[in-house]
């Protein structure tokens, strides 16, 4: 089967470029591809609050309700904050953008390497997770975690390679299957808990656990900050539809923004749902039972509603990968555009995605898991770091921008880097917001990265800077490359001229070589066969061939250099640069490379790669071009 049917059958057919527009996301499918994360998120965010509270014993797990109010108002500014974003930039590019278009070349940077380290962290700690779920329920295939983990990766990859709206449908199932389960656990559990239609009321257990720390003052404030930091894992994903504008139907920013909305609204709901029934019914966070599974098991018993929350819930965990699978490649489409990332990570594949941003993704995150061996509890500390940096810089970005706004008069328009602004009625009142945001969002990246740092936050903390400085060095190569093919003040006497002599390598005289020859006359009279000779035997046979060809090899030098080694590149490409050097300086010198191209692939191990290895070498001189003479060989075995 021709390779170009193979892969039709596992990506499918390719898009002409007319059809973007039809291939974009409407807001049904919009939601479950960019909120499988924020989400997913309300599985362990509550679960992540307790855990810290319950340090100072049971009693404090009361808290739990305050610092969740205080998440879901964080929550609405960075929702909010978005919201802004989208209106203002429709062109997506979330926090990357707003950065350079507010703050400057490097805070654009930091964003982005940021929001590129956080989407990696996504696929690898949520398909970890999800195979978690797995192997709780089957203990049997914990061995095989790794392997399950990166087969998941791989269907992820081949889905979303197949295109936006097809990812869309496939997704949109579990996604609002297992919102829907858990909306019906909440509500059953406000009827019971509430008393009311006659519901029998929700046993409510009453565990004592002890303190297991003692603190006052200054480390009983920063306990409840750590536990508010941990509960703003809620948050990681929200930027997610700022950054993919493009990928909705037109009106782009305003299905966008309503998409945002409806993203706010659900995950909050699902949020301060388990977070209300979790505190007034006495749960306790433990090691081999989720409180989101305890909950469920309390208020609907172990029925089908639980196993179907249960399934839902590890679905939910591998599919909020996917919310990485769509911004990832965004991001570095942003960058690559931008010279930041190589430019191939701008093309889109045969289904109109980003393809090189999405294997580059899978690729990584796949080496991630096997280095934690599919653990996310080892990666959780490197998690929500890269979100958080991100949003306080969105924010200070739409802080800066609102003030341009506000010293507008009605009916003015200023024109950005990147967009046009207009007079807003209540830009004052918005930066505000956008300020507390950033400071919020800033606040909780310190006190994660300080009380993560040993646990392997420091890791994420080395990779931006890295990541920034790789950004500048393929920056500053693709401005090497500009300024070398610049026309700007070009002459005609600052071009090469072309060498009247063209090499022709040969090993022997056949119908390839002879064709090469051919070929070469017609480029110039000055024709030279270049052979290096390793036995007067070969010498003989190569002169009493050359002469059965006189029509062709009639005014063509035959050079002939006797050599005592076995490697004859050596001499060849020194002959070749001493042409180019001595005979013809600051000319162009071409050489004809006579090469066998085999029909098929496993061919090309039956030859040796001479011509291979004689075009790498000469590629790094500047006057000299190379040819390629194919001589196409049946080389079936």
């Amino acid at each position: 089967m021709a390779k170009t049917n193979i892969k039709e059958i596992l990506i499918g057919k390719p898009f002409p470029t007319s059809m973007d527009v039809h291939e974009r996301l409407d807001k049904v499918r919009a939601l479950a591809v960019f909120a499988s994360d924020p989400i997913s998120s309300n599985a362990y965010a509550t679960e992540a609050i307790m855990s810290v509270l319950i340090l100072l014993g049971s009693q404090a797990l009361s808290i739990t309700m305050p610092v969740g109010l205080a998440v879901a108002g964080l929550v609405l500014l960075v929702v909010f904050s978005y919201i802004q974003t989208i209106l203002h930039y429709p062109g997506g590019g979330g926090a990357y953008i707003v950065a350079k278009d507010n703050l400057g070349r490097f805070p654009s940077l930091v964003a982005g390497a940021a929001l590129m380290t956080d989407y990696i962290l996504t696929v690898s700690v949520s398909v970890s997770a999800g195979v978690r779920a797995i192997t709780s329920a089957f203990p049997e295939l914990f061995e095989f975690r790794v392997m399950i983990a990166l087969g998941a990766i791989a269907v992820l990859t081949w889905i979303n390679l197949r295109g936006v709206r097809e990812s869309g449908t496939i997704f949109a199932v579990p996604t609002y299957a297992f919102v829907s389960g858990v909306w019906l656990v909440i509500a059953i559990g406000l009827v019971r808990y509430g008393g009311w239609f006659g519901a029998p009321p929700i046993p409510v257990v009453e565990e004592i656990i002890p303190a297991t720390v003692s603190v006052t003052g200054f480390a009983y404030a920063w306990l409840i900050l750590r536990a508010f930091a941990g509960g703003c894992t809620a948050l990681t994903g929200i930027e997610a539809i700022s950054d993919g504008v493009q990928a909705f139907k037109p009106p782009e920013s305003k299905n966008a923004a309503l998409t945002m909305v409806a993203m706010g609204l659900m995950a909050m709901s699902l949020f301060l749902g388990i977070t209300f029934l979790s505190t007034h019914i006495g749960l306790v966070p433990t090691e081999t039972d989720s409180i989101l599974s305890q909950m469920t098991r309390r208020v609907a018993g172990s029925g089908p509603l639980y196993y179907w929350v249960q399934f839902f819930t590890a679905m939910i965990l591998i599919l909020a990968a996917n919310t990485a699978y769509q911004d990832f490649p965004r991001i570095s489409y942003f960058l690559a555009r931008d010279n930041f990332l190589p430019r191939w990570m701008q093309n889109r594949g045969d289904r109109l995605v980003f393809s090189s941003g999405i294997l580059v993704l899978a690729l990584i995150a796949s080496l991630l898991i096997i280095f934690f061996q599919a653990n996310e509890i080892a990666m959780l500390p490197l998690y929500a770091l890269g979100v958080m940096l991100s949003f306080s810089i969105s924010q200070s970005g739409m802080f800066r921008l609102m003030g341009r706004i506000a010293h507008l008069k009605p009916g003015e328009t200023l024109q950005t880097e990147v967009t046009e602004i207009h007079y807003e009625r209540n830009a004052k009142w918005k930066r505000v917001l956008n300020a507390l945001g950033a400071t919020v969002t800033f606040s909780v990246f310190i006190v994660l990265a300080s009380t993560k740092f040993l646990d392997g936050a420091w890791i994420v903390l080395l990779i931006i800077p890295l990541l920034i400085f790789m950004f500048y060095s393929i920056h500053a190569h693709y401005e090497r490359v500009s300024r070398a093919l610049s026309t700007r003040n070009l002459t005609a006497e600052q071009l090469s001229e072309v060498a009247d002599v063209v090499i022709v390598p040969i090993a022997d005289v056949h119908r390839g070589t002879l064709r090469a020859l051919t070929y070469a006359r017609r480029l110039s009279n000055d024709v030279r066969a270049l052979c290096v000779v390793t036995s007067q035997e070969m010498k003989e046979r190569l002169l009493r061939r050359w002469a059965r060809f006189p029509s062709i090899t009639e005014g063509i030098q035959l050079v002939t250099i006797d050599y005592d080694y076995r490697d004859v590149l050596p001499p060849i490409v020194e002959y070749i640069e001493r042409v180019n050097n001595i005979e013809f300086p600051e000319k162009l010198t071409t050489v004809v490379v006579p090469e066998f191209v085999p029909t098929y692939a496993i061919g090309g191990f039956l030859h040796n790669q001479t011509a291979n290895r004689l075009r790498r070498e000469l590629r790094k001189y500047k006057d000299i071009v190379v040819i390629d003479i194919p001589i196409h060989i049946d080389s079936k075995i």
